[in-house]
């Protein structure tokens, strides 16, 4: 059986034009154009030509077809200027990672959505009434990943041909997904999480993101939600100086430019002051980094628990990528490389650290046991900021 949809989405997952697969593969444009419309269906020879050059294996292109995601209901930053490659290739990497976890969930009961959406506040108040509901008071914000996975997102670290994006969110058939590029400093990785949880409280699956009135309502969501206006006065920041400023963006785990621009939009900066301090601050190399930051780029709790729980039942990361349809270096691309790869000439295993979550091994129906996530525990834990 061959499939045509899937041959269509590992191209556009390795961000390849017709031409260029014929290029890598030695197929003609004009033959791979056939077998993705339909038109023909290819050789066993010249299949495992496509799936050498596309890094899938054969069984890939006979699985069923993978589920499509729409352009506009996805959080693109900027959607215009990304290329039809860029935009491709992630939309191919969402239909990937909802195959990953649709397997994942009929093998384990994963936390259940728990984000509320406020479409019709202003993202400041948005802001506070989700660290409301949450239970976080005035507080730093705990590792937001084990956060959004504890009510319910399901996140991916986004693959090396798809970093252009940036990170990107949607909403599937009523589950979150949060997509983030794991290059990032652990403070600016922190943003752009916060930021997609704003399109996901701000913009719901009824309102579909778009424009840069959009992105700007994420990025005020953010703020507010990292640095709560009651805890930032509680700083007393009027007027702060640089050294104080990167003194305390370590309390609330943000970029030093994050929080100078928090605390001008609360009027705790003048905009002589502002100014001063941000060119003060790109001059000490902080406009697109986090000098000398000791923070931890958070990664995924929910799923290395369960590797961990796939382990315990003696799976093996091949076992778990080949179930998948898949090879096990893809599969690590879309989960914080926690799946355990081969060094090479070492024959050692290497993963991840995993934080600890607790998680119940799922059995067939009737013996009550699942996996799950104790919600409450992770907002009062982890708090690495």
């Amino acid at each position: 059986m061959f499939t045509p949809e899937r041959l269509v989405l590992a191209r556009r997952r390795r961000r390849m034009t017709l031409a260029a697969l014929a290029r890598e593969s030695g197929i003609s444009s004009q033959s791979i154009t056939a077998f993705e419309n339909h038109r023909r269906i290819p050789t066993p020879e010249t299949l495992s030509s496509l799936a050498v050059a596309l890094r899938f294996p054969v069984a890939f292109f006979e699985a069923f077809s993978a589920t499509d995601i729409r352009a506009d209901s996805v959080s693109f930053r900027a959607p215009s200027k990304m290329s039809a490659l860029e935009r491709d290739c992630a939309l191919g990497v969402g239909s990937l990672a909802l195959t990953i976890n649709a397997w994942l969930e009929d093998r384990f009961k994963l936390p259940r959505p728990n984000l509320p959406t406020y479409p019709d506040v202003t993202p400041e108040d948005a802001a506070e009434r989700l660290r409301a509901y949450w239970g976080l008071g005035e507080a730093p914000v705990p590792n937001l990943v084990h956060l959004l996975e504890a009510n319910g997102a399901r996140v991916f670290s986004l693959p090396q041909e798809c970093l252009d994006a940036d990170a990107f969110s949607t909403i599937q058939s009523g589950t979150p997904f949060v997509f983030l590029n794991t290059r990032k400093s652990g403070e600016r990785g922190r943003f752009d999480a916060a930021h997609e949880l704003g399109h996901l409280i701000l913009h719901c699956e009824h309102r579909l993101p778009g424009g840069r009135d959009s992105e700007s309502d994420a990025n005020a969501f953010a703020s507010a939600f990292l640095m709560p206006r009651a805890g930032i006065l509680a700083q007393d920041l009027v007027n702060a100086s640089t050294e104080r400023i990167l003194s305390a963006k370590r309390r609330w785990g943000v970029s030093a430019m994050a929080l100078t621009y928090r605390l001008r939009a609360m009027d705790l900066l003048s905009e002589w002051r502002y100014h001063q301090t941000a060119k003060q601050l790109a001059q000490m190399g902080y406009r697109r980094a986090e000098p000398d930051s000791s923070m931890v780029r958070e990664s995924s709790q929910l799923l290395a628990k369960v590797f961990e729980a796939l382990r315990a039942q003696g799976m093996t990361a091949g076992d778990v990528a080949a179930n998948m349809k898949i090879f096990p270096e893809e599969l690590n691309e879309f989960v914080f490389g926690l799946v355990p790869v081969s060094i090479s000439g070492g024959g050692q295993l290497t993963a991840a650290a995993r934080p600890e979550l607790r998680l119940v091994t799922a059995q067939p129906a009737g013996t009550g046991r699942t996996i799950a996530a104790d919600a409450a525990h992770l907002r009062k834990s982890s708090r690495r900021v």
